[in-house]
Formats: structure tokens, C-alpha cells, sequence
């Protein structure tokens, strides 16, 4: 599915975030989320730190994710989401370790559903 309507791939892409949220809420008994409104912020704010910010992260530790077979990147997906929690009232992760697992979930699920929906950047193509 291409959606050339920005409003509409934005509302997606909150949608995406904020469910994957609330599911890791569930799953993880490091996370929390307190009410509606956090988690809604929460889901919001991860999306913009993840396009804004963690380009940005990812360039400037290139060479430690080179060495590490890009695993460096799951650090800082975790760190974002501490981030996140840091900003939100109500959004509370017990530690690094809790954050890098639900870091973890949420980048899992949210790939998931965004295949689901039809909605991902991955295309697998077949070579004929």
C-alpha cells in the first residue's frame, strides 16, 4: 500500500507506534504506561525521536555498529525508548535491560504489523 496523503502515513505510522506500545505494556513487567495520554504522547514522541534522532545516532556511531555486526543499534533503540520514558509523565522503564527488550518487542511488532498492513519499507522480491 503507498499512501501519498502525508496526514494519513503519519496517523499510520502514530497508530503503528502506539499499539506496539500498548502491547509491550502487557507483555514486559519492566515498562508502564499509567494512562491513555502517556501512552498516546509515548507513541507519538517515539516516532519523532526515531526519525529525527536516531539517524543521527546511527551515523555517528558507524564504527562501533560496524565492529558489532550492527548490533549496537539495539542499544540504541533501547536508549531512545529510556529517552521517551525520561520525557513522558507516566511512561516509567525499570532499566536499560527492561528498555532494550521492549526496545526490542517494539521493533519486532512494529515490523510485523507494518507487513501486515501492507505498509513496510522492506520489499522481498523475486529474482527471475
Amino acid at each position: 500500500m503507498k499512501l501519498t496523503n502525508p496526514v494519513a502515513h503519519f496517523l499510520i505510522f502514530w497508530a503503528v507506534n502506539t499499539l506496539s506500545l500498548w502491547v509491550a505494556d502487557y507483555l514486559f513487567v519492566g515498562m508502564t504506561l499509567q494512562t491513555t495520554q502517556s501512552l498516546l504522547i509515548s507513541g507519538l514522541l517515539l516516532g519523532i525521536v526515531n526519525t529525527f534522532l536516531k539517524p543521527l545516532l546511527v551515523i555517528l556511531t558507524l564504527p562501533l555498529s560496524v565492529v558489532t555486526l550492527g548490533l549496537f543499534v539495539l542499544v540504541i533503540n533501547a536508549l531512545l525508548l529510556l529517552l521517551v520514558a525520561w520525557l513522558v509523565p507516566g511512561f516509567y522503564v525499570a532499566g536499560f535491560w527492561s528498555g532494550f527488550f521492549v526496545a526490542l518487542f517494539v521493533s519486532v511488532f512494529s515490523f510485523i504489523l507494518n507487513s501486515l498492513i501492507g505498509y513496510n519499507k522492506v520489499a522481498i522480491r523475486r529474482v527471475e
